[in-house]
């Protein structure tokens, strides 16, 4: 299935530590891309537009969409890429929605390595805010739409575990061992 071996998804409902896990790769020298809702959100709030998963949820993720294949393109090389949610995510969301979802959504799936980096619902750590209105309760079954969409699309689903997020970056390192030489050229 996998066609670019260097492309790592974290993933997992909100507010599951993944963006503050993505920053911390960051700052151990790997190349990262913030969530994409995250910036689509920040935008259409800037504007008062409604491609908001709340409101529209198709045109946001077609919107999501969009931006992820164009994050995708600028990892050409072979370093090590971390991404805050992947497409799949849009898939899953877009089930827990009851929405109809493009061929093109599947096919883009491919373009990640299978190995995908799954965030459990952690109450000790769960906060929303206004690009993330959603309560620990959604949290958790976002999670489980999340975690069958990766399943089905026969990923390799590796749950992290509820540890400090230094630990979660040595865990993601250690799993990665034996895939590559992760940190030969991060």
């Amino acid at each position: 299935m996998t066609v670019f071996n260097n492309r790592y998804i974290i993933t997992g409902g909100p507010g599951s530590g993944k963006s503050s896990l993505l920053n911390a790769l960051i700052k151990e020298g790997f190349c990262g891309f913030e969530e994409i809702s995250r910036i689509i959100i920040r935008e259409q709030n800037k504007i008062g537009g409604n491609k908001l998963p709340w409101q529209d949820l198709e045109a946001f993720a077609d919107a999501c969409y969009n931006k992820m294949l164009k994050q995708l393109s600028g990892c050409y090389d072979d370093r090590n890429y971390f991404f805050d949610r992947g497409l799949p995510d849009i898939i899953a969301y877009m089930k827990r929605g009851g929405l109809t979802i493009p061929q093109k959504y599947y096919r883009s799936c491919k373009d990640y390595n299978n190995i995908v980096f799954l965030a459990p619902p952690w109450n000790d750590i769960f906060i929303n805010d206004t690009e993330r209105p959603e309560s620990f309760e959604d949290a958790n079954e976002i999670y489980k739409f999340i975690k069958e969409t990766y399943t089905d699309l026969q990923f390799e689903v590796i749950e992290l575990p509820k540890i400090s997020i230094p630990g979660r970056v040595q865990f993601i390192i250690d799993q990665l061992s034996d895939d590559k030489d992760l940190l030969s050229d991060k």
